[in-house]
């Protein structure tokens, strides 16, 4: 007689229909306290154990690192012991069961230590708080050899690219999708949610409690101006004009994103027509994606610590860029409110591509201060984070776009000339 292993895990009743579901991809939009982080560590010690494939591999991912350590690994250790192969290993975050599968933990802070991997299934918890591109760029193509399985879950935090992929989820038979609402599930006493509604704002639980998309981020930074670029019809095609110049600005990244805005002045308009963001590439890389934007390019604005040596070489940004024919102007270090506030005042004159500047409104929009729980408030400054990149080139933008005015250049006819002085 086979010898049978007790995991002491009781799902919750609106769990089961998540554990039994056929379907290969899932998302599940859930209440805070739902214990989601519980159901997905399960779900993952399930998968692993029964996967009839060899040496399986299963993947956990937080937004950060030590998000995963602080919240699943504890967790991962004490539902998987009865099946674990070898004491687990705290270096790497991962466990091994008898049947020679892995689970590990990763964070999304740092997407690239899961290159050159393979996936069985993987769980991306707080898929709103990732960079959009994790899921695209690294995730997808780890789990295509193996056809293996993915698992979105989190709380909204605004029309963000989880709200996206909710959506899209809700509509398509190919997808498992649930919404867990507090005032559903009765999890949590219905006397307790009374009374953080009354200490919250009326946003606030209805973000937090009832899963609701359409209240901006909490501590969203930009959300009235972004609000009312929306409901102004400014987030639309917005083609390039050939009669006026091109120009950038850009923040840069070594261990994080380098982005960059490409903009034009139209009157007094400010046409973002396109955006571009990448990490771990040299000077070079960014350099290449300006010409092969083709546009005619007019000024090249770039943070202070553009004057940097980069690390690939003994030379700055600025003078990589210029030997490639490219003239990058510093911009001063100013005050980050200044910067901030600057970027409202413009706001009213922009319009945005809605397709090629996808993703730098995504930054904007999620572009936020964190909430200091214990203080009950927002921190001062802005929470630094994958969307703060992509805000920070805005902010850029902002400070140099009375620089950028367009000027027409000054040619002489000098055919005049050799007859009068001949």
């Amino acid at each position: 007689m086979a010898e049978v292993i007790t995991i002491d895990y009781r799902p919750r009743p609106q769990s089961i229909a998540y554990h039994e579901r056929t379907q290969r991809w899932s998302c599940s939009v859930a209440h805070r306290r739902f214990g989601k982080t519980v159901r997905e560590i399960n779900e993952l010690v399930k998968a692993a154990v029964t996967c009839g494939k060899p040496n399986p591999r299963f993947a956990y991912l937080a937004p950060y690192y030590a998000q995963a350590k602080a919240i699943a690994w504890d967790y991962l250790k004490q539902y998987s012991r009865p099946l674990q192969a070898k004491p687990p290993m705290e270096s790497e975050l991962s466990v091994e069961l008898v049947n020679g599968a892995r689970i590990r933990l990763f964070g999304a802070d740092n997407p690239d230590a899961l290159r050159g991997l393979y996936l069985d299934g993987v769980v991306l918890d707080e898929y709103g708080d990732m960079r959009p591109t994790v899921w695209g760029e690294i995730i997808r193509p780890l789990l295509a050899d193996r056809q293996g399985w993915a698992s979105f879950i989190g709380t909204p935090k605004g029309k963000n690219h989880f709200h996206a992929l909710a959506q899209m989820a809700k509509d398509s038979p190919d997808w498992f999708y649930q919404e867990l609402k507090a005032s559903e599930t009765g999890i949590i006493l219905a006397s307790e949610l009374d009374d953080a509604r009354r200490q919250m704002t009326p946003e606030q639980y209805a973000q937090e409690f009832e899963c609701a998309f359409d209240v901006p981020a909490l501590g969203a930074i930009y959300a009235a101006e972004i609000a009312q670029t929306k409901v102004d019809g400014r987030i639309a095609a917005v083609p390039y004009d050939r009669a006026a110049l091109v120009h950038t600005a850009w923040d840069l990244g070594v261990g994080d994103d380098t982005c960059i805005w490409f903009w034009q002045q139209v009157g007094r308009e400010v046409h973002l027509i396109d955006y571009y963001a990448n990490r771990g590439q040299p000077v070079t890389h960014y350099l290449s994606v300006l010409g092969q934007r083709g546009y005619d390019y007019g000024r090249h604005f770039v943070p202070h610590d553009a004057e940097a040596r980069e690390r690939w070489s003994a030379v700055t940004m600025t003078q990589v860029a210029e030997e490639q024919g490219y003239r990058m102007e510093v911009l001063a270090r100013e005050d980050v409110e200044q910067g901030i506030n600057a970027v409202r005042m413009m706001f009213s004159r922009c319009w945005f591509d809605e397709k090629k500047c996808a993703d730098g409104l995504d930054a904007l929009m999620n572009y936020r201060r964190e909430y200091a729980e214990k203080l009950g408030q927002f921190k001062p400054t802005p929470l630094h984070d994958w969307a703060s990149h992509g805000a920070d080139a805005f902010r850029y933008l902002a400070m140099a776009l009375e620089k950028a005015t367009d000027r027409p250049a000054v040619k002489f006819d000098t055919s005049s000339f050799a007859s009068e002085f001949a």
